[in-house]
């Protein structure tokens, strides 16, 4: 049994979290009142007042208080959801007391700021019994104050292997009469804790990467029709690891991530989307080089790669430690194998237009080819490629077409951006495709 999702959101790229009430400030709330006034490109797609971790123990009532006061002043303004973490522990009673008296608080509608909260995250989750005890209380603060059941959604912070496991549990129990857990949303990974849950090690003491624990969650998050978000990087300064870890999420279908600031937000929000200009990319040495564009050719700069021209269609190319003789076919056959080209949004746009309109000739396959001049030690290299388009080919290209649809829909405080990257032609072709 599967059930009918309840949200509206195909996708969240940004799941940013502040402190609800910071120790010693004149105003512990500045720092929600500065998030709330984040927009744009700044503005996460989910906002997380965050009354667990980032906010200390004595202050987190004070930060339930705070969260109502922002949120009833600000949340109509805010372009992105607003979805608070209070506290739980799947084996702390009175844990998960004290975060069902925040929920009751903060949805309490004669305090104003329900209206604008779509959710509610909770961290510390264990085996599936757990979370329909979180699924629970959300029913009962619903009907506490006479809202409509399933009206909060509720997203889970996996941060045990019991957590882990129940993910596999989800098509099973979501539906059943018995819990209302159709009203989940994000599934969040928090490798931190999860590390401590699993007892791990690692020499330098840094966080394992744990790629099953995301291969899991966004597995778990496709089976059961929710959204999977990777957690923290907590090295804000690395942005080009950042963007590693985004590539490597988005080839598991995780396409959202933790931001712990505005920057790491602008970086979330843009990396997933198609580019404005596509680029050729060649393997060297075991990594992908993009090679640089310059009057129709694709250049390669380095030396770790060399080529040349030896005699009518033959070469000498020096790669990977070694010298091999090739001639004009041999060598189209080998670039053929070491490029790759990561296609703009409008090449996207163009190739589903145009598969469309041979589908609609009544042709179920087509062939698409790609073509660029490649120059290596000053030599250059035609390289063409063809690549056959059917449905199934069609249908992974929409990939990154419906989300650029999904923030467009659900981000109008961004389409000035958006417009300004792509051009308002293209943005309204990618609106019309699929």
């Amino acid at each position: 049994m599967c059930a009918q999702r309840k949200h509206d959101r195909e996708f969240v790229r940004t799941f940013f979290t502040s402190p609800t009430a910071v120790e010693g400030e004149d105003d512990s709330a500045k720092m929600l009142r500065r998030a709330s006034q984040l927009r744009g490109m700044e503005s996460p797609d989910v906002w997380v007042p965050d009354n667990e971790d980032a906010t200390a123990p004595s202050m987190r009532d004070e930060g339930a208080e705070n969260i109502v006061d922002v949120v009833s002043e600000e949340g109509a303004e805010f372009p992105g959801e607003i979805h608070p973490r209070i506290v739980w522990h799947r084996d702390d009673p009175s844990t998960r007391y004290q975060g069902f008296q925040h929920m009751l608080q903060i949805a309490d509608p004669e305090k104003g700021a329900v209206e604008h909260v779509d959710g509610f995250v909770v961290p510390e989750v264990g085996d599936i019994d757990d979370w329909k005890k979180a699924d629970e209380f959300f029913t009962i603060v619903e009907t506490e104050h006479g809202l409509e059941e399933g009206s909060l959604t509720m997203s889970v912070i996996i941060e045990s292997g019991q957590a882990e496991l129940a993910l596999g549990d989800l098509r099973e129990e979501m539906g059943k009469p018995t819990n209302n857990l159709e009203r989940l949303f994000l599934l969040v990974d928090g490798e931190v804790d999860y590390t401590k849950d699993m007892r791990a090690m690692t020499p330098t003491g840094e966080l394992p990467p744990w790629p099953e624990l995301r291969h899991n969650t966004s597995r778990g998050a496709s089976a059961a029709g929710l959204i999977a978000v990777d957690g923290p990087y907590d090295d804000i300064r690395d942005i080009e690891g950042y963007h590693e870890r985004m590539t490597d999420n988005q080839a598991k279908g995780m396409l959202g991530i933790w931001a712990l600031t505005p920057n790491q937000v602008v970086e979330a929000n843009t990396s997933p989307l198609p580019p404005k200009t596509g680029s050729w990319l060649l393997e060297v040495d075991g990594r992908d080089v993009e090679l640089r564009e310059a009057d129709g050719r694709y250049i390669y700069d380095g030396d770790e790669l060399e080529l040349e021209e030896t005699g009518d269609e033959e070469y000498r190319l020096h790669a990977d430690g070694t010298e091999r003789e090739l001639d004009a076919d041999e060598l189209h056959e080998e670039l053929l194998e070491r490029t790759a080209y990561v296609p703009s949004m409008n090449d996207i746009v163009d190739s589903m237009e145009e598969f469309e309109a041979a589908k609609e000739a009544g042709r179920g396959a087509i062939a698409m080819e790609q073509s660029a001049t490649v120059v290596i030690s000053g030599t250059e290299v035609e390289v063409t490629r063809d690549r056959m388009w059917d449905e199934a080919t069609y249908q992974a290209a929409q990939t990154p077409i419906t989300l650029f649809q999904d923030v467009y829909e659900n981000r109008s405080d961004q389409h000035e951006e958006l417009e300004e990257m792509y051009g308002e032609e293209v943005v309204e072709r990618a609106m019309q495709v699929g």
